[in-house]
């Protein structure tokens, strides 16, 4: 029985050294696992910052149920410099910030004065309005306003002149200026020039101002024509306007190739005035956005046309995201005006899509904090070392890279007289030296004609000049006329 006893007591004791080694396990158990959540929390001693921001590609979008983009990273890059822990939170209403009807602020500037979240880092425009109840930091992207559209749609429509478009008005102005001048100068030394018409009394000069034109006129489409020229001067402009034309037809078909091979034809909307006088293409911006209201504070006669347009018909050329605005301009006739940056990164994109050259009301996007925050001045210290530092950049190039093929950047453009002064000048140096040396054969033979007849040189040459140019003669025929009609 003893046995018995001594064996009971064995296994009772043996029963509670295992439950009091099971309780202080757990409780151990428990103990490291609380440790481990403080050590993931805010007990660390680092504030936690509640961030609002918008669904915008590349800013911020959702992938696999994270939040990545531009914002996202220059978010991290920001809480490694100051040491905050943050929470990120898409806005609401998907608005970035306008005053309602009711006097209201919406979107996340809204939610920065309701201080639903301290700061918002998001594609948001610096305005004065904005300015006046909330507190931004330096901008860390600069932007502007621009027009997006489709590249089809914004293909200029080939006129029935489209040859003349090599050429810019000043140019084709002045090769008809050029080509009436030689053709006048051609006409003048063939008749100054005793080497192509030695005999003016009895012999005809085959230089007509009619023939001088068709000459000068077979040199453009480099067609050999009669009369030939014999003398020095004239061979000296037909040969100089020959040069001119051979370099002018390069010019044009070298220009007109590249103008039907590149594809590059002048976008008819190139400004917002351009955007203002066409009729085929809608146009509007973002319902609320800082865009919108800078058409509506703007002076400027042609911004004001474009806000009376947009005003008119907002229900129906307003958008509410930045993705309907992109997917219209693709499947219609429709032109966004919003921002130049996110404009370039739908055309890296959409490689369908284009901006419009002219980009207006410089501006950049800021990180909003309400206007008593702390952190306002600590986020633009930290944004201008990122910028100086080459971060900035680094996340634009990364975010903005393109799947297109790159081309030219250089738009095609008319040849411009600049482009060809040194062609016009050396014709004009040409007929020069084509006139002084008419008038050089002309002294030659005055001068030895004088000699034979006994006269002076000067008399001489001005019979010559006169009988050429038929000055006396029809003088004389002109008194004979009127002689006869007295008796």
């Amino acid at each position: 029985m003893d046995n018995g006893l001594h064996f009971m007591f064995c296994v009772i004791t043996a029963v509670l050294l295992l439950r009091e080694s099971s309780q202080t396990g757990a409780k151990r158990s428990g103990d490291a696992v609380s440790k481990a959540t403080d050590s993931r929390g805010p007990e660390d001693g680092l504030p936690t910052l509640t961030v609002t921001t918008i669904l915008e590609d590349p800013y911020v979008m959702v992938s696999s149920a994270e939040l990545e983009g531009y914002c996202i990273d220059l978010l991290k890059a920001l809480a490694g410099m100051l040491h905050f822990h943050y929470k990120v939170k898409v806005v609401g209403d998907g608005q970035y910030g306008a005053v309602s009807p009711s006097g209201n602020w919406t979107g996340m500037i809204g939610e920065i004065l309701r201080q639903e979240a301290d700061i918002a880092v998001a594609p948001l425009t610096v305005t004065s309005a904005r300015e006046e109840v909330v507190s931004f930091t330096t901008p860390f992207l600069q932007t502007g306003i621009g027009i997006l559209l489709r590249k089809d749609t914004v293909s200029q429509e080939v006129s029935f002149f489209h040859f003349l478009a090599p050429f810019s008005k000043e140019i084709w102005t002045g090769l008809l200026f050029a080509y009436v001048l030689t053709c006048f100068c051609l006409f003048l030394v063939a008749r100054l020039s005793p080497c192509e018409w030695s005999e003016p009394k009895s012999e005809e000069n085959h230089f007509t101002f009619l023939n001088s034109l068709w000459f000068g006129a077979g040199a453009l489409a480099l067609q050999g024509v009669t009369p030939r020229p014999k003398a020095l001067s004239v061979r000296v402009i037909a040969a100089v306007w020959w040069l001119f034309t051979i370099a002018l037809l390069a010019a044009y078909i070298a220009n007109f190739t590249a103008l039907l091979s590149s594809g590059s034809e002048q976008l008819p909307v190139q400004t917002f005035e351009d955007l203002v006088k066409q009729r085929k293409i809608e146009f509007g911006t973002l319902e609320g956005s800082s865009t919108y209201y800078y058409f509506k504070n703007s002076k400027n006669p042609t911004h004001q046309m474009i806000y009376e347009y947009m005003d008119k018909r907002r229900d129906h050329v307003l958008v509410k995201t930045y993705q309907e605005a992109v997917q219209r301009v693709m499947e219609s006739n429709y032109a966004f005006i919003g921002e130049s940056i996110s404009q370039d990164l739908a055309a890296a994109r959409h490689c369908n899509l284009v901006r419009a050259p002219e980009v207006i009301g410089a501006r950049g996007f800021g990180i909003a904090a309400t206007q008593a925050s702390p952190w306002t001045k600590k986020l633009s210290i930290a944004v201008l070392k990122l910028r100086e530092s080459g971060d900035l950049d680094y996340l634009r190039n990364k975010w903005w890279e393109t799947s297109c093929l790159h081309k030219s950047r250089e738009r095609w453009s008319p040849l411009q007289p600049q482009a060809l002064g040194g062609l016009f000048l050396t014709l004009a140096i040409g007929l020069a030296l084509g006139v002084i040396a008419a008038v050089v054969e002309l002294s030659n033979k005055s001068r030895h004609a004088a000699g034979h007849a006994k006269k002076s040189c000067c008399s001489v040459f001005t019979e010559e000049i006169c009988a050429r140019l038929r000055i006396k003669e029809n003088t004389r025929q002109s008194q004979e006329t009127s002689g006869r009609a007295n008796a």
